[in-house]
C-alpha cells in the first residue's frame, strides 16, 4: 500500500512534466489524421486538440492546488493579445458581419489560445537545470525520428498524411512520387522545412556544448531533409540563420565545413535548384489588348513549376524576333483549352470550325511581350493573397476584420496579422516576441559560457522563423506553432531559473 501511495504522490508531483514529454513527441511525430472535420473548412479536430485540452485541465487543477505556478508577466502579455483576438472576432461576426460563418471565426481565435498556452505550461515545469536538458534531449530525439521518417519517405515509399488541400486533409495515406517534395510526419513540405529551420541552429549550439559528433550528424541529417523539401523560402531562412550563427559564436572552421556540405547537398538536388531557376523566368507571354488577360504558353507537367500571370513590365513591349512555332502551338493549345472549358460550363458543344473561329478572334487581340514572369506560387501571393490581407487591414486598421476573415491562408504572417487583428493585435503579438528576445539578451550575461551557444541557437532559429513568416503562415500552422511555443517556454523557463538562482 505504501508503494502505491508513494507512486501516486510521485505521479501527482510530476504529472505536468510527463504530459509535456508526451506533447514533445506527439506534435511532430503523430500525423494529422482528422477525428472530426469542421464544416466549411478543412481544419479538423485532431488528437492533439484532445491532448491539449486534457493537459490544460490538469494544469489548471494543479494551479488551484498550488502544485505548479503560472508566470504572471507572460500571462498578462498573452491575455492582452488574446483579448484583442476575441474582440476582433466578435466585431467581425456580429458588428461588421464580414465573417459569414461565425464558428470559423471563434475556431481561429480559440486555436491561437490553444497554441500559445503551452508556453505558459512549459515554463512552469522547469524547476532545475536537469528539466531543461531532459526536454531538450527529447526534442532532438523527436527531430531525429522526423529525419529518419523523411528518408524512408524519400527512398522507401513510406506514406505521408498531408493537409495541402481540402481532399488531402481528410486523412488519406499518400505515397509520394520520386520527384515529390517530402513532408515526413508533417502536414506539408513547408511545415517540415520551417520546423527544421527553427531547430537546426539549436542542434549546432547543442553540439558545441556537448562536443558529441552525434549532434553534428543530426544537423547534417536535418539539412539533407531540408533540401528534400525543396522549400526555397526555408532554404533562404536556413542561410540567414545558421551561417550568421556560426560567425557570431566564432566557429570559422565549422562555417566552412557547413558551407561545403550545404553546397554539395544543394547542387545534387535537381528539385531545389530547378525551383530556384523557375522563381523568375524569362518568357514570351501574350496580353489581350482589350481585357488585359495574360496567356502564358507553357507545358504543364507534375515536375515543372508553372509560371504565374504576374509579370514585370519591360520597356520593350514588342515580340522581338517574333513568335516561334513551338510557342504558337502552345498558345493555341492553351486558348483552345479555355474555349472548350467555357463552352462545357455553359452546356454548349462546339464544332471544330467554331473553335477555330473563336481562336482566330482571340489570337488577333493577343500581343506578344518578351518579359520576366514569376512562378505561380509567388504570383498567387502578389496578386491575390497579400492584396486581400492589405485590403482587410485598410478596412479596419485598429482591430482588423477578424480571425478567418481572409480565408485559410495568406502566406505572410505579418500581413495576415494586420488584416485579421489589426494594429492592436499585431503590436501586442510583437510585444510578446520583444519580451522573449529581451529576456534572452539580458539573461545570456548570467548564463554559463559553455551553454550560451544553445541559447544563441534558439535566437538565430527564431530569426529564421521570422524570415519564413514572410512567405508562409508559420505561427498559424498547428505543428509549427505548437512546437515553437513549447520550445520557447522550455528555454524561457530555464532562463527564469537562472534569475531565481
Amino acid at each position: 500500500m505504501k508503494k502505491l501511495t508513494d507512486w501516486l504522490k510521485w505521479l501527482d508531483n510530476h504529472i505536468i512534466k510527463i504530459l509535456v514529454i508526451g506533447f514533445i513527441f506527439l506534435i511532430p511525430l503523430y500525423p494529422k489524421l482528422p477525428i472530426h472535420m469542421i464544416n466549411y473548412t478543412y481544419i479538423a479536430v485532431r488528437v492533439e486538440d484532445f491532448y491539449m485540452a486534457f493537459l490544460f485541465l490538469v494544469y489548471f487543477i494543479q494551479i488551484v492546488r498550488k502544485k505548479v505556478f503560472i508566470n504572471k508577466k507572460f500571462l498578462l502579455l498573452f491575455s492582452l493579445y488574446w483579448l484583442v483576438v476575441f474582440i476582433s472576432a466578435f466585431y467581425g461576426i456580429y458588428i461588421n458581419k464580414n465573417i459569414v460563418i461565425s464558428h470559423l471565426g471563434w475556431l481561429h481565435a480559440i486555436r491561437r489560445v490553444e497554441y500559445m498556452s503551452v508556453f505558459l505550461i512549459a515554463i512552469s515545469t522547469i524547476n532545475k537545470k536537469k528539466d531543461f536538458f531532459t526536454y531538450l534531449y527529447l526534442v532532438l530525439t523527436a527531430l531525429f525520428i522526423v529525419g529518419i521518417y523523411g528518408l524512408g519517405q524519400k527512398f522507401f515509399g513510406w506514406p505521408a498524411v498531408q493537409t495541402m488541400n481540402p481532399e488531402y486533409a481528410k486523412g488519406y495515406l499518400l505515397f509520394l512520387t520520386p520527384e515529390a517534395r517530402i513532408s515526413s510526419t508533417f502536414a506539408g513540405h513547408y511545415d517540415l522545412a520551417a520546423y527544421l529551420v527553427f531547430l537546426m541552429p539549436i542542434v549546432l549550439g547543442f553540439y558545441f556544448y556537448k562536443k558529441n559528433i552525434a549532434y553534428f550528424l543530426l544537423f547534417t541529417l536535418s539539412l539533407l531533409i531540408l533540401i528534400f523539401t525543396a522549400s526555397r523560402i526555408s532554404y533562404g531562412a536556413y542561410i540567414i540563420s545558421v551561417f550568421p550563427f556560426l560567425l557570431y559564436v566564432r566557429k570559422p572552421k565549422y562555417f566552412i565545413l557547413v558551407l561545403i556540405i550545404t553546397l554539395i547537398f544543394t547542387l545534387t538536388s535537381k528539385n531545389l535548384t530547378a525551383r530556384f531557376q523557375r522563381t523568375f523566368q524569362v518568357k514570351q507571354i501574350f496580353v489581350n489588348q482589350n481585357t488585359g488577360q495574360v496567356v502564358i504558353p507553357q507545358k504543364m507537367t507534375a515536375q515543372d513549376l508553372p509560371a504565374g500571370s504576374f509579370y514585370i513590365q519591360t520597356n520593350n513591349l514588342s515580340g522581338g524576333a517574333g513568335v516561334a512555332q513551338e510557342q504558337k502551338d502552345l498558345l493555341k493549345e492553351r486558348v483552345l483549352d479555355e474555349i472548350r472549358t467555357n463552352a462545357r460550363d455553359s452546356g454548349k458543344k462546339l464544332t471544330s470550325e467554331e473553335e477555330d473561329a473563336l481562336y482566330a478572334s482571340i489570337a488577333a487581340r493577343l500581343k506578344p511581350i518578351n518579359t520576366v514572369v514569376s512562378d505561380i506560387s509567388f504570383a498567387t501571393r502578389l496578386q491575390i493573397e497579400w492584396p486581400r490581407a492589405i485590403n482587410a487591414f485598410l478596412k479596419n486598421p485598429i482591430i482588423g476584420t477578424g480571425p478567418s476573415s481572409i480565408t485559410e491562408a495568406t502566406d505572410n504572417d505579418y500581413l495576415r496579422s494586420l488584416g485579421e487583428v489589426g494594429l492592436l493585435g499585431t503590436i501586442s503579438f510583437v510585444v510578446i516576441f520583444y519580451t522573449i528576445i529581451k529576456k534572452f539578451i539580458v539573461s545570456l550575461k548570467k548564463t554559463e559560457v559553455e551553454e550560451k551557444a544553445i541559447y544563441l541557437g534558439f535566437l538565430f532559429g527564431l530569426f529564421g522563423l521570422f524570415f519564413n513568416a514572410g512567405y508562409i503562415d508559420v505561427f498559424e500552422a498547428s505543428k509549427i506553432a505548437f512546437q515553437f511555443w513549447l520550445i520557447a517556454g522550455i528555454f524561457v523557463g530555464s532562463l527564469l531559473l537562472y534569475e531565481k538562482n
